[in-house]
């Protein structure tokens, strides 16, 4: 008898939103299902089955102590570790905090700040352990994820975009917002994944999918400056869901005069 990859998915700081993509994939997961023991997924079983692990998928980001030390155990346990997500691949959207005053935002936040303990960081997986793969997003992509778990189980690399939100608009017939209505939109350095979701609705790109492959965000830039729009708000438009990713970081600290 074959004995069937074992799985775990994790969580550290995140909404959970890139766990429950995995549980939305229905009639996919089941089939997916059929092919692993799912070992540890404490989202949907109360099963907690000891490492090691064939694979581990990994939601949010690293910001306490405790999760730095429990990520590295986990790495020793996985195989391949795959992180999901903008929290997981870039930190997310808490790391807005990073370089301000923690402390300060404890104090304000917290009725007793004395019992928070955190890092003065929210900070990706790949900060503290060797990735394997990564899926991008906020949340992720099902059909990346199951495309990612079936060519893992069948020994081969994932087929997963590299291009721009804007091959994605072009192939759903969409006109461009920042040429033809002069909407900001970070889909010219943004990668693919969404399949243009937020243009196809008239919504410039938020940027969920974090930076693409060598994205010119100084361009991007000089169109914004263009349309009217200020240093601090360009630097908002770079600093969202992805903004710790060093290409986005970067060219949000050049808008404000950072950099």
């Amino acid at each position: 008898m074959t004995t069937k990859p074992t799985v775990a998915v994790w969580k550290f700081a995140s909404c959970d939103g890139c766990q429950l993509s995995l549980l939305d994939c229905e009639d996919e997961l089941l089939a997916v299902a059929g092919r692993v023991d799912l070992a540890y997924f404490p989202e949907a079983t109360s099963r907690m089955a000891d490492g090691p692990y064939d694979v581990s998928l990994v939601e949010g980001s690293i910001t306490t102590a405790h999760d730095a030390e429990r990520i590295r155990r986990i790495r020793e346990q996985s195989g391949v570790l795959i992180t999901l997500g903008a929290c997981a691949t870039s930190g997310g959207i808490q790391a807005l905090r990073n370089g301000r005053d923690i402390a300060e935002y404890v104090a304000n936040v917290y009725a007793h700040p004395e019992f928070i303990a955190t890092l003065a960081t929210s900070t990706p997986i790949a900060d503290h352990v060797p990735v394997d793969l990564e899926l991008r997003g906020c949340p992720i992509d099902r059909r990346q994820l199951i495309e990612t778990i079936s060519a893992v189980l069948a020994g081969r690399p994932p087929r997963l975009p590299t291009t721009s939100v804007c091959v994605e608009c072009k192939a759903r017939g969409n006109p461009c917002l920042l040429v033809a209505q002069g909407t900001p939109c970070l889909g010219p350095v943004t990668q693919g994944g969404c399949r243009a979701l937020c243009p196809s609705y008239h919504r410039g790109c938020y940027g969920c999918f974090g930076p693409m492959e060598s994205p010119n965000t100084a361009s991007l830039t000089e169109r914004f400056i263009e349309l009217g729009l200020s240093g601090p708000a360009i630097s908002r438009a770079f600093a969202g869901y992805n903004g710790w990713a060093p290409a986005f970081r970067e060219a949000a600290d050049r808008a404000e005069g950072r950099h």
